[in-house]
C-alpha cells in the first residue's frame, strides 16, 4: 500500500483484543511449542467509529464479520507474533478504509435511440437467417 496515504479513521488499539494461538501449517517442532499466530477481535458496535461507517461495516458480506457484529482476523503469515499483530492491524485498517468513504449513488441510465435501433436491426437479421433455414412452403 501507499505509505503517503493516511487514513481518516485510525483504529484505536484499545478497542482491539489480541489472542495468541498456535499457528497452522509447516514450521517443524516450533509450530507445536510457540503461539505465534494472532486472533484479532474488534467489536464494531462498541468502537469509536462514526455511526455511518459502523452501519456500512455491518452491512458488508464478509466472512470475517460475525453475526454478533465483531470482526475476527487471523494472522499467521510470520513466525513472529509482533509481525502477525502488525499484519492483523493492517488488514483491519484496510477493511475499515474500504467503507470509510460514502459510495457514489448509482443513477440508472436509459439506452440510446441508436442502440435500440441497432438491437432491433440485429433481431430482424437473425430472424431472417432462421427463416431461410426452414423448409420452403408450397402454396
Amino acid at each position: 500500500m501507499n505509505e503517503a496515504f493516511t487514513s481518516k479513521l485510525a483504529v484505536n488499539e484499545d478497542e482491539v483484543v489480541f489472542t495468541a494461538i498456535r499457528s497452522q501449517g509447516a514450521g517443524g517442532q516450533n509450530v507445536n511449542k510457540v503461539s505465534s499466530a494472532v486472533h484479532l477481535r474488534f467489536d464494531i458496535a462498541a468502537s469509536s467509529l462514526p455511526e455511518p461507517v459502523k452501519a456500512r461495516l455491518l452491512a458488508l458480506r464478509d466472512h470475517r464479520i460475525t453475526g454478533a457484529g465483531e470482526i475476527v482476523i487471523k494472522a499467521q503469515n510470520s513466525r513472529r507474533q509482533e509481525q502477525n499483530k502488525i499484519d492483523a492491524l493492517a488488514r483491519l485498517q484496510s477493511l475499515i478504509d474500504s467503507v470509510a468513504s460514502v459510495p457514489k449513488a448509482r443513477r440508472p441510465t436509459r439506452p440510446t435511440l441508436g442502440s435500440k435501433r441497432r438491437r432491433l436491426e440485429q433481431k430482424t437479421a437473425r430472424a431472417q437467417i432462421k427463416q431461410f433455414r426452414s423448409r420452403i412452403k408450397h402454396p
